[in-house]
C-alpha cells in the first residue's frame, strides 16, 4: 500500500517536472529567436529559468539550443528526483518557432 501511494505522489512529481521542462525550454527559445537573440543569450535564459523552476526537482538538465537562419529548436531533457529506489524517470521538451526578422 505504501509502495503504491508512493508510485502515485513520483507520478505526480513526475507531470510537474515535465511542466517545468517545458517552461525552461519556453523561455530559452523566446531569447533565441529574438531578431538580436543568440545561442548564448538562449542558454543563459534557460539557466536562469532552472534556478527559479528547478528548485531541486529536476537533476543532470541538459539544454540544446540550435539557432539557424530562419529557425530555432530548444531541447530540455533531465532526470526527476525519485521517490522509489531506482525509478529514475526522465523528463523532455523540445520546441521550435522561426527566428524574427526585419523587412521593409
Amino acid at each position: 500500500m505504501f509502495a503504491m501511494l508512493l508510485g502515485v505522489v513520483q507520478v505526480g512529481l513526475w507531470a510537474h517536472a515535465q511542466h517545468r521542462a517545458q517552461a525552461i525550454a519556453s523561455q530559452a527559445l523566446a531569447a533565441a529567436r529574438t531578431y538580436d537573440g543568440s545561442t548564448a543569450l538562449a542558454y543563459d535564459r534557460a539557466e536562469q529559468a532552472q534556478d527559479q523552476l528547478g528548485g531541486g526537482m529536476l537533476h543532470q538538465v541538459d539544454v540544446q539550443v540550435d539557432r539557424g537562419a530562419e529557425r530555432t529548436r530548444v531541447r530540455v531533457e533531465a532526470q526527476v528526483v525519485s521517490l522509489l529506489p531506482g525509478a529514475g524517470l526522465p523528463v523532455a521538451a523540445e520546441l521550435s518557432g522561426p527566428v524574427e526578422r526585419l523587412t521593409p
